[in-house]
């Protein structure tokens, strides 16, 4: 980050502390909302009585309400009352008022209020970019020279085959960088792939219009599939065309410095193959031959290739079912050492259900989903990466109607599905921020915003499929907490909001110079654990324990398969919203 003057830092730091406690007290989500969508704010503490909106134009009172009920915080104690203002509809900027107490943040209310947030969380994609430099026209005061070319990375001695001995070099280009490092990894490629390729399954028609002003933005494909092409290109390039199976990660034995991805030059390795990447592989490969056959004008042979790519490593992993990638083990047989996220999964049942269900979405052929158990008597899991069986129950669901599969599996998918998000909705009157998320303390597990965005992504297939208000208002409700209506106060979207994120642990945003981090990256969240040993987190309650701190991986990293929920949640929300002007 740039050095200021003592002067100017310390008059900036007492700004932004006069700011911040102007905002505290005061939770809403700082973009805004559509006038016709529910309008929440949080109050915290003893306040009770009016609230009032201003308009900024005049400084006038438009709306009086009043305060709701007391409510109690199950997490830390605290008191909280809701100012409901959902029947004011007119357009404009606004900030809430509550006497001896103070104002919020500003807000605006407006249609296609929150297609901006949606954008800028798609084009934080771009900013991850590998093996390309970013300039200024796309990239603005975040322009940078092009880091990590990989078209010259190292076979790791772990995995090693007939034509590709140890230290032989293949060209891995591409991709996105996975969180605040420069790695790029299969298994987290995975998650984010199938969620940002099933956004566009779902909902085609909301990227016609839909402009994240990339490089390829004027090419006639819609933006979201541009950037899905810049990893999917690179995902290709880690499967070993002699036998079909895919290499864990491409990494560098550690991590690097805090540097820009230019200045980080040290070699880099494939790793060993394993079940779970290869799995997660098969899944990407053969969604992309579903979206991408579409375009065969302008992306000749490319389904093709996704399709021949996944049966091949559908056929590894059949030899292979349970290949765990053991980086510890590993490390105890091979040099260098790898000591780079390890994303190791020690179960892949759930990676078979999603491979299973995605090959038989793209083929019709129910024999991949036989030997395959369903899970169909265990509740519904929350997507994360190394829990992927619900993305494999959305593609069923998806596709029940062209394949009307066997033995109602729509319909019990269905039961599940609606099983738990009816527990998401049920009691929110209670709680303290009138949120799905934070129900339990096991919300706020690491990366708990992810936890937020993909409630919001279940509760917007159960609207879909119930056509229940209650579900799409409490998905909403998510996004709000995402933006600020949550026991922070921080949007957790970089760029925007009135208490913004603005040191991530994200090395191209500390090592770049410019003061705002990169736009459009989803922080962590909330986590109790605290793994990093960061000194400055507030407390130990479960739905406060964030710091903006670039010290903090654990509450304030960014991650890949934590930005495409949000990107998913957004586009939905706002696609939804403008449906119902």
């Amino acid at each position: 980050m740039k050095l200021l003057p003592l002067t100017t830092f310390f008059l900036s730091l007492l700004c932004h502390q006069v700011f911040s406690q102007k905002v505290t007290d005061v939770r809403l989500n700082q973009v805004g909302f559509y006038p016709g969508s529910p309008k929440l704010a949080v109050v915290v503490g003893e306040e009770k009585g009016p609230f009032v909106i201003k308009d900024l134009k005049n400084n006038k009172v438009v709306y009086k309400g009043e305060l709701g009920a007391k409510r109690t915080s199950q997490h830390s104690g605290k008191t909280t009352r809701i100012a409901d203002f959902s029947e004011f509809t007119k357009t404009g900027k606004y900030k809430i008022e509550v006497p001896s107490l103070g104002q919020s943040g500003t807000f605006e209310i407006k249609g296609n209020i929150l297609k901006p947030v949606a954008i800028a969380a798609l084009k934080g994609f771009y900013y991850q970019r590998a093996s390309t430099a970013l300039p200024e026209k796309y990239a603005g005061k975040w322009a940078r020279e092009a880091g990590h070319a990989d078209n010259k990375v190292l076979i790791h001695a772990s995995a090693v085959s007939e034509a590709r001995p140890e230290n032989h070099a293949i060209s891995s280009t591409k991709g996105w960088y996975d969180a605040g490092d420069y790695n790029k990894y299969i298994v987290n490629s995975g998650i984010t792939m199938g969620t940002l390729l099933s956004l566009y399954e779902d909902y085609p028609a909301y990227f016609e219009t839909f402009n994240a002003d990339i490089p390829e933005s004027n090419d006639a494909i819609p933006d979201l599939l541009d950037e899905v092409i810049w990893n999917l290109r690179w995902m290709l390039t880690m499967q070993d065309p002699s036998d079909g199976g895919v290499y864990h990660k491409l990494t560098n034995p550690q991590f690097d410095g805090m540097v820009m991805p230019d200045k980080a030059t040290k070699p880099r390795y494939v790793v060993q193959k394993s079940t779970a990447a290869t799995l997660d592989f098969v899944s990407v490969m053969a969604q992309s031959a579903r979206v991408f056959k579409a375009f065969e004008n302008k992306l000749p042979g490319l389904a093709d290739s996704c399709a021949t790519a996944a049966v091949k490593a559908w056929q590894w992993s059949k030899k292979n079912p349970e290949l765990i990638y053991d980086q510890d083990a590993m490390n105890k047989e091979f040099e260098p050492k790898i000591v780079t996220g390890t994303y190791g999964d020690k179960n892949v049942a759930d990676e078979w259900i999603w491979a299973g269900s995605e090959m038989y979405a793209l083929t019709g052929k129910k024999d991949y989903l036989d030997g395959v158990d369903l899970q169909l008597d265990k509740p519904l899991a929350l997507p994360g990466w190394n829990q992927v069986k619900t993305l494999g129950y959305y593609t069923i669901l998806r596709a029940s109607g062209k394949l009307k599969p066997e033995g109602n599996l729509a319909e019990k998918i269905t039961e599940i599905l609606l099983s738990y998000t009816n527990g998401l909705v049920t009691d929110l009157e209670k709680q303290p921020y009138h949120t799905a998320m934070g129900k339990s303390a096991r919300d706020y597990a690491w990366g708990s915003s992810s936890v937020a965005a993909n409630q919001g992504i279940a509760l917007l297939y159960a609207y879909r499929i119930t056509k229940r208000p209650e579900f799409l208002h409490a998905a909403m409700g998510n996004l709000d907490y995402l933006l600020g209506r949550n026991a922070t106060g921080y949007s957790f979207l970089t760029g925007f909001g009135t208490k913004q994120v603005m040191h991530p642990h994200h090395r191209i945003s500390i090592a770049d110079g410019v003061a705002e981090p990169i736009p459009g990256l989803l922080s962590g969240g909330p986590n109790p654990g605290q793994q990093d040993k960061c000194t400055t987190y507030p407390n130990k309650f479960a739905d406060e324990s964030f710091t903006d701190h670039d010290c903090s991986y654990a509450s304030n990293e960014i991650a890949i398969n934590w930005n495409a929920p949000m990107v998913y949640l957004a586009a939905v929300v706002d696609a939804l919203m403008s449906e119902t002007k």
